[in-house]
């Protein structure tokens, strides 16, 4: 018995009756190689000892305890990947929440994990701005006195009476590459980037710990005015002795 097949004309296809459709391919992550490729690459020139420091961009974030978020989550709730960060052991949550300013105005930021002891939210000066928010300028973990937070999840309100600051532009750095460079834990640095926009950051503080890679933090603010972004290479000037590569 022979089965015959009839072959329906299609607008959007101009492919033979008759003819095999391949499965299509399976692709792997592009953006996640290129961002592994991009990486290994920037780390290898900076090992040469030439004082260059790949540049991060760093989008509004909260840093949150174990106890906030189950209160904005639900108890028991944990918090899931959705991306690793540059930073061992670190990553992005899929989990964001709402921060509600003075003005009414509110900004959706992601939650960054693992949960840390304390509950922090940096944001850039101009979110400051919109959300009505005198923000001091800090270290990461140095909240005593900052602004308050207003902060809506799906399972409840939390309100903090600190926790709001814009971050200190640092550099993150291994014991072994702070020694290779000269630079000391806490140490200020100036650094010069790249280009047609070009501009000399000072006051960049040295944040160094073990097993860090090198990165040096900025705002979203202070990226856009520089034209920098994630990756970018940008030359360590001197310190505030006067150490440092030309």
């Amino acid at each position: 018995m022979s089965v015959s097949r009839t072959c329906l004309p299609s607008v959007q296809s101009e492919r033979p009756c008759g003819s095999r459709v391949a499965p299509p391919a399976v692709q792997p992550d592009l953006a996640a190689l290129v961002e592994t490729v991009v990486r290994d690459v920037v780390r290898a020139v900076v090992s040469a000892g030439r004082g260059l420091v790949p540049v991060g961009v760093s989008a509004r974030h909260l840093h949150i305890t174990q106890e906030h978020l189950e209160l904005l989550f639900g108890h028991g709730y944990r918090l899931t990947r959705l991306r690793d960060l540059n930073q061992p052991g670190e990553f992005a949550a899929n989990e964001t929440v709402t921060l509600v300013g003075p003005k009414r105005r509110t900004l959706e930021i992601r939650i960054l994990g693992p949960v840390r002891r304390f509950t922090q939210a940096e944001l850039a000066y101009s979110d400051g701005i919109y959300l009505g928010m005198d923000l001091p300028h800090r270290l990461s973990g140095q909240i005593q006195g900052s602004a308050p937070l207003i902060l809506v999840g799906p399972a409840g309100v939390l309100h903090l009476p600190e926790g709001g600051i814009r971050a200190r532009r640092h550099i993150h750095i291994s014991p072994q590459d702070a020694r290779r460079l000269g630079l000391r834990n806490g140490q200020t640095v100036s650094v010069r980037t790249r280009g047609e926009m070009s501009v000399t950051f000072n006051n960049v503080v040295i944040r160094e710990g073990d097993n860090l890679n090198l990165e040096m933090h900025l705002d979203t603010d202070e990226a856009n005015a520089a034209g920098l972004r994630s990756g970018d290479l940008v030359e360590l000037v001197a310190g505030e002795d006067g150490s440092g590569n030309q």
